[in-house]
């Protein structure tokens, strides 16, 4: 199943997208039917989720780890980009005035279904809604720079995410791919997880609560890479499909 979120005649809706129609529902995270179909041509597509937090994993291939040439972590590192950064499918990433390199990272994004608190790996899967495509945009030289990572993760559109939560994959297993004006730039497997997805629900659940809409992305794979102003990204998932974002200068100061 696809679950959808919508703008169409300037309402916000959520729906179930089967064979270019979006069927409506009340409540994305129990859909049902309410009998109106739109034709998914005749709106626009937002974030599927509006979630309260975005949890990130870091270093979590081991082909991106040996890339990086960076030992593997015994446990996940994980930080957060603020729901302000989040942007729609089709949406515009904005280059920042202050930054000189500002990368790509695909990722697979789980998103949150119930609310998970104190969640044993075992139970992890009653929690998760499903998954979509993600895009953990990065002001590298900033990252470089700074202590920590929040001012590079953090600048607004710099969380990509949709174009819809898809229920029905397995995740330990999809590929996840990222082209940059049409040439593959990343390229590797969920089985390349350190951590896998069933892990980090578990254990970011023991650190915080998680609520339903909340997005954890897994963590990218090797080939991260800059984006120029013009340039079109693509982050591609088996069994999802394609999220698709173009980069623009920043509008000029008032």
């Amino acid at each position: 199943m696809r679950i959808v979120r919508f703008t169409r005649s300037g309402r916000v809706g959520y729906g179930i997208y089967e064979d270019d129609y979006v069927h409506v529902v009340h409540n994305p995270f129990s859909p049902k039917k309410t009998g109106k179909r739109f034709d998914i041509h005749d709106m626009r597509l937002l974030c599927p989720m509006t979630p309260s937090k975005i949890v990130c994993a870091g270093l979590n291939y081991v082909d991106h780890a040996a890339e990086m040439n960076m030992p593997i972590p015994d446990e996940p590192v994980i930080f957060l980009k603020p729901p302000s950064s989040a942007l729609d499918p089709g949406g515009t990433i904005i280059y920042p005035d202050m930054a000189h390199q500002v990368d790509h990272e695909a990722e697979l994004a789980v998103v949150i279904g119930a609310v998970a608190k104190d969640v044993s790996c075992a139970d992890a899967p009653r929690f998760i809604l499903g998954y979509t495509c993600f895009n953990d945009v990065t002001a590298r030289d900033l990252q470089r720079r700074d202590s920590q990572w929040t001012r590079a993760k953090s600048f607004d559109t710099f969380g990509p995410f949709g174009p819809w939560v898809e229920t029905d994959i397995d995740p330990t297993n999809v590929r996840v791919e990222a082209f940059l004006n049409g040439e593959t730039r990343q390229s590797s497997s969920t089985a390349n997880l350190i951590f896998p997805v069933v892990k980090l629900v578990s254990f970011i659940s023991k650190i915080m609560t998680l609520l339903p809409g909340d997005i954890i992305a897994t963590g990218t794979p090797p080939g991260i890479g800059p984006m120029k102003v013009g340039d079109e990204i693509e982050v591609r998932i088996s069994g999802i499909g394609g999220l698709i974002n173009r980069v623009a200068a920043a509008a000029p100061a008032a």
